[in-house]
């Protein structure tokens, strides 16, 4: 039997045809959809802004990992998808004044020619190892 476990924090924007939180606590593991600058109400954060953008998404990506009681140090591996790879110095400087720490996961930056809604900029995946099984 699955131990697999959905979840769509209340307060992060609607997930239509996702879902922002699957974890299977009985392998330790979880995974968190990528995340963008997108408020509860479905409006795009941060403009054109990339390093505002990036704010946004951590954010949301924090109220994931506090819906499953966990931190950032808990977050092992992040996959961005961006329209401005090429921008990572305003990437990670937005990532590390979010997360308060300068300590970083496996990453890749990849750079995409589009996003699920014109305007947004950049998208935030991670895994997460639950708290107590690293």
């Amino acid at each position: 039997m699955s131990d697999r476990k959905l979840l769509n924090p209340v307060e992060l924007h609607a997930a239509p045809g996702f879902t922002h939180v699957v974890s299977a606590p009985g392998v330790g593991v979880a995974f968190l959809s990528g995340q963008v600058a997108l408020d509860a109400n479905f409006a795009i954060v941060g403009g054109d802004d990339l390093g505002e953008q990036t704010k946004a998404a951590m954010r949301n990506i924090k109220t994931a990992l506090d819906a499953i009681g966990a931190s950032w140090e808990d977050v092992y591996r992040r996959t961005i998808y961006t329209l401005q790879p090429t921008q990572y110095e305003t990437i990670t400087a937005a990532i590390e004044e979010v997360q308060g720490s300068s300590d970083h996961p496996a990453q890749t930056i990849v750079g995409v020619t589009g996003l699920a809604l014109d305007g947004l900029l950049i998208e935030i995946e991670t895994t997460v190892i639950l708290p107590g099984n690293s």
